[in-house]
């Protein structure tokens, strides 16, 4: 399982979700607004008015931080 992670600095669900994927050990990519990605293509993946992060799973959106580790929970991975 490859999991992405669209994030931007100063973001508490941000590091939220990446310390439950290392604490889980699954393997993710973490991409950084400004660095990475800008907020055009963002909202062009996402939708106008996404928040962040945005995690993406083999090339489908889970969500956010809350419906991502409900994912993971429903998948017993966490």
């Amino acid at each position: 399982m490859n999991f992405t992670i669209y994030s931007r600095d100063g973001c508490p669900y941000c590091t939220k979700i990446q310390k439950v994927m290392e604490l889980a050990s699954l393997n993710y990519v973490n991409y950084k607004l400004g660095k990475d990605f800008d907020k055009k293509s963002f909202y062009g993946q996402f939708g106008e008015g996404s928040t962040f992060p945005q995690v993406v799973l083999n090339g489908t959106n889970l969500g956010g931080c809350t419906e991502t580790v409900q994912y993971l929970k429903e998948k017993s991975l966490v």
